[in-house]
């Protein structure tokens, strides 16, 4: 894991500000959805990406029920 050399402080309701270098570089728009993780003693932030439930591609992606299934899965049913 790389050090940016940021750092930032947790205002009074528990939130940071991402730098604006950051978010352009990770491609992170105002309301990005973003994933958080815990590994050991790090907490992780990851832009959410939508995936089929069934195999994980991110491609080619219709919601059906606030599920996401790709065409390929969708074709594969259908059989």
């Amino acid at each position: 894991m790389k050090s940016t050399g940021i750092i930032r402080k947790i205002d009074e309701l528990g939130r940071i500000v991402l730098p604006i270098e950051l978010r352009k570089k990770m491609d992170i728009a105002q309301r990005d959805p973003i994933e958080i993780y815990v590994d050991g003693d790090m907490i992780i932030l990851k832009k959410y990406e939508s995936e089929c439930i069934f195999c994980g591609s991110r491609k080619s992606l219709l919601e059906y029920k606030d599920k996401h299934v790709c065409e390929a899965c969708i074709k594969n049913m259908t059989k």
